[in-house]
């Protein structure tokens, strides 16, 4: 049985149908008619059973030739068409290059971030600078050279994040922590700088704390002033400045003894209310008092020559108390919840 003219009669009729194709749709169809499963040249393919053994490897190559020839032509029209369809639009699709495009929508700056650089431009005009003390640092710095004893509760380890690290190799340095204060910037800072010192740091601080008023991960402020004749009456006045100036002219401060380990005397920083925040009184702001003698120690310093002042407060807590910000969970401030955020 010789197939070579029904094979070369296909490859006529489908590269006539192809030229006549106009659309993709169409030149679909006529690839399933010739090519498909079950398209003329598979039903014709089914009779090579009766061609003869000796005819049988010239009618397979003549076979496949009519069928890369037919391949051939399809991918030739389907670009033709594509490439016609692109014109097509391009020429009914214009655009008005002249017309107002849609703004798209956008963000702002983190409420907390928002109050670091409020802080850090407040103390920047007093002469203050901004420097980031280490998240992951360890137990001499944040607890040691700040005259803390190794019995203080805060170095217990369901009080403070203590890493599963080898010990430093440095002598006296102890584990590695994550931070529980900003207060170990004060601690590099002595040791790494001559007074006078002049600086706020401001970074992530981690406890084991979480409710209402407290985080495990929340942003912590602390600023020092170290030189010669530093007293009490710079702490009182860096105080009241930042406070006027943060939480309006009309605030008034007070202070109340209180004990910490790195400042002797301590005292607790209280501002007062008003009406516009829905109860008059007062609310506690922070820690503060003048460096002790053994941090002074500690640095290196002469506690006789130098002297220094300490304050600190958390970024979050004190803006929850700015007049007008009605918020009573701090953890409302990372649920990431756009109708809380986009306040602000």
């Amino acid at each position: 049985m010789d197939l070579e003219p029904q094979l070369r009669a296909i490859g006529n009729q489908a590269g006539t149908a192809i030229e006549a194709a106009t659309n993709l749709e169409q030149l679909e169809e006529t690839e399933v008619r010739f090519l498909g499963r079950k398209g003329e040249l598979a039903a014709l393919m089914k009779e090579m059973g009766a061609v003869s053994a000796e005819d049988r490897p010239k009618i397979g190559a003549f076979a496949n030739e009519v069928k890369t020839d037919i391949e051939a032509a399809l991918e030739k029209k389907r670009n033709q068409l594509a490439q016609a369809s692109i014109g097509q639009k391009l020429s009914s699709e214009q655009e008005d290059v002249t017309e107002p495009g849609m703004k798209p929508s956008e963000g702002h700056l983190h409420l907390v971030t928002q109050a670091i650089r409020e802080f850090t431009d407040i103390f920047e005009r007093a002469g203050f600078q901004r420097v980031r003390p280490p998240e992951v640092d360890w137990d001499w710095f944040a607890f040691e050279a700040l005259n803390m004893p190794k019995d203080h509760p805060a170095r217990d380890d369901w009080e403070t994040f203590f890493m599963n690290a080898p010990m430093s190799e440095k002598k006296n340095e102890g584990r590695m922590l994550l931070t529980p204060h900003t207060t170990n910037g004060t601690a590099h800072l002595l040791k790494d700088q001559k007074p006078p010192i002049r600086a706020i740091s401001i970074g992530k601080t981690y406890r084991r704390q979480i409710d209402l008023t407290h985080l495990p991960m929340f942003h912590q402020f602390d600023g020092v002033y170290v030189d010669k004749g530093v007293n009490l009456t710079h702490l009182l006045g860096i105080i009241e400045y930042f406070v006027k100036n943060f939480f309006g002219p009309d605030r008034k401060v007070r202070i109340r003894p209180y004990h910490f380990r790195f400042t002797e005397p301590s005292f607790e920083i209280d501002i007062s209310t008003d009406s516009k925040m829905g109860k008059n009184g007062w609310l506690e702001l922070g820690g503060a008092g003048m460096l002790h003698p053994n941090v002074i120690k500690a640095a290196g310093l002469d506690p006789e020559e130098y002297s220094g002042l300490a304050f600190g407060w958390g970024v979050e807590r004190t803006y929850m108390m700015k007049e007008g910000l009605q918020l009573d969970d701090i953890r409302t401030l990372y649920k990431n919840d756009l109708r809380f955020l986009q306040q602000f």
